[in-house]
């Protein structure tokens, strides 16, 4: 075989202050410019900054595009137009949150897919440097964690775009072809399969941020929750979903105690993320303080930052949680904001206390949704926001977590048995022990317990959209916003550009 000299370019932000490196490598790294495959990767070290990209990528998967796709587009969040024009942005946020989106009127959903299409693309370029190199140590297990990481980004393929290309070659530059949604999850299923055991199965700092059995089997088991939707001939694989986290529950995974400590600043502390999108303030960090805070939140919470004033939570999903939930106020900054040293009430730039009410009030929608006050809407105050805060956040983002495993194996085992099951009930119950007080059980946990509990559990970690679809309501009216969706908009539009490009490409149904 012909020996193709390949380089890698390693700049030092990405070789030296890689976020999950930081914690188990010396940041004292010698600094590579343009190094053979011949000459690097011959350690353990060098081969975890080979890999590296393919990790820094999942903080585009917990990123801006997501966030709002799979948020703004259910009913869970909301970026309204503020008084002055703020946040119109072309229509974008109207057209995700009123389903009225098209192939290229949505910033937001070209981004997504090139956020995929590129991830993907990094996954087969270090795949293949890693492939045709020899003595590469553990080898079989990080050719497995690449796949695992590629497997990844066509799950997240397959729930919002379905259909579409497929490369798993990086040699190969002809124009893909388009593969149906079923053969992408086929393919999705098989790669899991292929390479799950032979990933690393500790919870320990030096697994923190990689791709284990603990994060391989959390995607097999999304993937069999929503088989029905996403395979649907494949008929319903909810004892599938079932065994998938029972694997995860069998490993040193914890259900945390203290339910903030997954979303405090240091959170890489947490037993009970199974796969984060690891954030440091020199890397590309947590934006979200900085997206949804109003403009003088900062001086009420003692930050150093300019807020940009754009994510609320839709007020029909911050009202549905009962009062004694601590999750209420600890996951939305609602009510007034305070100046510190004269404890009154901050007034906005219009004159207007700053009030954060979970209402939204629109005016004049006859063009449009028209505009909102800006202090309308609770905002997102689920990870820790720490005093002084001078750029984005460095509190990492759960991908996965326990508490999910705990409420997608419940959901299964009540849909498998069509009434409430003691197993599910108590799985539930372990959730929301930690989040009232005095304790609140559930007598015996419905479907629809399930489904709500999700929703107080999971709140902004970019589940709305998924849920909705599978649990019937995605295209439901939502109060306030929008009314009864079309079924085309299940999936999103294969971009204008992308179509542009490669005219083998069809778009998805209705668009």
């Amino acid at each position: 075989m012909k020996k193709t000299s390949l380089f890698i370019f390693l700049l030092i932000a990405g070789l030296t202050v890689t976020p999950w490196l930081q914690s188990c490598t010396d940041l004292n790294e010698v600094v590579y410019d343009k190094v053979s495959t011949t000459d690097f990767g011959n350690t353990p070290k060098e081969i975890a900054s080979l890999v590296s990209p393919i990790y820094n990528s999942l903080r585009t998967a917990r990123g801006w595009n997501f966030t709002h796709l799979g948020e703004e587009s259910a009913d869970m969040m909301v970026v309204p137009t503020r008084k002055g024009g703020d946040w119109w942005d072309g229509g974008q946020h109207m057209y995700t949150k009123q389903h009225t989106w098209t192939n290229n009127n949505t910033p937001l959903i070209t981004g997504a897919y090139s956020d995929i299409q590129s991830s993907i693309t990094t996954c087969n370029r270090i795949l293949k440097m890693v492939q045709d190199k020899a003595g590469v140590p553990n080898k079989d297990q990080t050719i497995a964690e690449i796949r695992a990481v590629r497997a990844f980004w066509y799950y997240m393929y397959v729930d919002y775009f379905g259909q579409g290309p497929m490369v798993t070659d990086y040699a190969d530059t002809s124009l893909p072809a388009p593969k149906s949604r079923v053969e992408i999850y086929n393919f999705v299923m098989a790669e899991l399969t292929a390479v799950k055991d032979l990933l690393r199965a500790d919870v320990t700092g030096d697994s923190y941020g990689k791709m284990t059995k603990g994060a391989a089997y959390s995607i097999l088991a999304k993937m069999y929750l929503n088989g029905l939707v996403w395979n649907p001939a494949g008929g319903a694989q909810w004892q599938k979903c079932i065994d998938a986290c029972n694997v995860v529950i069998g490993l040193p995974y914890v259900l945390e105690a203290d339910w903030k400590k997954s979303f405090q600043v240091k959170n890489e502390d947490s037993k009970e993320i199974i796969l984060p999108a690891v954030f440091s303030g020199s890397l590309g960090g947590n934006f979200l303080a900085n997206a949804t805070l109003h403009y003088l939140d900062s001086k009420a919470l003692g930050l150093n930052i300019g807020p940009w004033n754009g994510m609320s939570a839709d007020p029909n999903y911050v009202k549905a949680y009962d009062p004694d939930d601590k999750r209420l106020n600890w996951s939305f900054l609602r009510g007034p904001m305070l100046d510190p040293v004269t404890g009154i009430v901050i007034q906005t730039a219009h004159g207007r206390p700053l009030i954060h009410t979970d209402d939204i009030t629109m005016y004049e929608a006859t063009t449009n949704w028209g505009w909102c006050n800006q202090e309308d809407g609770a905002r997102c105050y689920k990870w820790e926001i720490p005093k002084g805060l001078s750029s984005d956040m460095e509190n990492d983002f759960a991908i996965f977590r326990l508490a999910d495993i705990y409420l997608m194996k419940a959901e299964c085992l009540v849909r498998i048995a069509g009434a409430p099951v003691a197993e599910a009930t108590t799985l539930v119950n372990a959730i929301r022990k930690r989040v009232f007080s005095p304790e609140k059980p559930i007598a015996a946990a419905t479907l629809e317990d399930i489904r709500k509990e999700r929703r107080y559990e999971m709140a902004w970690e970019q589940y709305a959209r998924q849920d909705n679809i599978r649990f019937g309501t995605f295209l439901n009216a939502v109060p306030g916003w929008r009314g009864v969706s079309d079924a085309k908009h299940l999936l999103f539009p294969i971009p204008k550009d992308a179509m542009d490009v490669n005219n083998k490409l069809v778009q998805n149904p209705g668009y």
